[in-house]
């Protein structure tokens, strides 16, 4: 790494967790940062994955109270995280950095429109929700939860989004939709995470440069959270999504 590449994750880590703190969205700002030190694309989406692990983590574990009471009843959503994050780790490895170079732009312009959509979506399932005490497992559930978690493992962007939106659906309590979610991407995570570090595909200098400047970002925005904005914020992540999909796109299918 060269000392600009240093600054450039370093401030994208700090603008990633100074964002996810506040608002979401920091992979808009990491992932690209990370593409552009020269990491090849799944390298650099596996390096993203394992950055956020630790926060994932610290996030299942402060919701705990909430998940106590549900028993048994995580068990199944708990194995669909599991296998999903970890066959979307495992094709994100098989198709390698050709397939996921193509997909880049897409799953960026779907991470986009999900942000984008996600006060419209949720005044939606507000409007609509019947909230039940432990609403029943369905063989289709687990199966929308199993296929966001196979997008979680492959890339993971919005993949937040989908989740708070799939149980709410189902009639889950905000509060325990919002527990549920950062549960189950906690498992994602680490299963995809350890997918990627046993295939070698972490770049761990990059890695610590990330995290340090997201600790600090993170730390930046809790303090800042009830100064600002809330749509300038939203604002701010819509345009750097918008414009990391139409540069993407560009590079992808009209660059010479």
């Amino acid at each position: 790494m060269t000392l600009i590449d240093i600054f450039l994750l370093a401030l994208a880590g700090c603008a990633a967790g100074g964002m996810n703190a506040l608002a979401g969205g920091g992979t808009f700002f990491s992932f690209p940062a990370l593409l552009a030190t020269g990491l090849p694309p799944v390298t650099a989406n596996a390096t993203n994955a394992v950055a956020l692990w630790p926060a994932s983590i610290a996030s299942a574990w402060a919701a705990r109270a909430s998940l106590r009471p549900l028993g048994r009843y995580l068990l199944p959503l708990l194995l669909a995280g599991l296998l999903g994050g970890l066959g979307g780790g495992l094709l994100l490895l098989v198709g390698g950095d050709t397939v996921f170079r193509v997909l880049i732009p897409w799953l960026l312009l779907a991470a986009t429109a999900l942000f984008a959509a996600s006060p419209w979506l949720a005044r939606a399932l507000a409007a609509r929700r019947r909230e039940a005490a432990q609403p029943p497992h369905t063989p289709l559930s687990l199966a929308a939860h199993a296929g966001v978690s196979v997008y979680g493992g492959y890339f993971g962007a919005g993949m937040g989004i989908l989740q708070l939106a799939a149980f709410s659906i189902e009639g889950h309590p905000l509060a325990r939709a919002n527990a549920l979610k950062n549960l189950i991407s906690a498992v994602i995570y680490s299963v995809a995470s350890l997918t990627f570090i046993l295939a070698g595909r972490v770049s761990w200098a990059e890695l610590l440069v990330l995290l340090a400047g997201a600790t600090a970002g993170g730390y930046a925005g809790g303090a800042l959270g009830e100064h600002l904005p809330p749509r300038l914020l939203r604002a701010l992540v819509l345009l750097v999504g918008s414009g990391m999909t139409l540069y993407y796109f560009h590079a992808t299918y009209f660059a010479a």
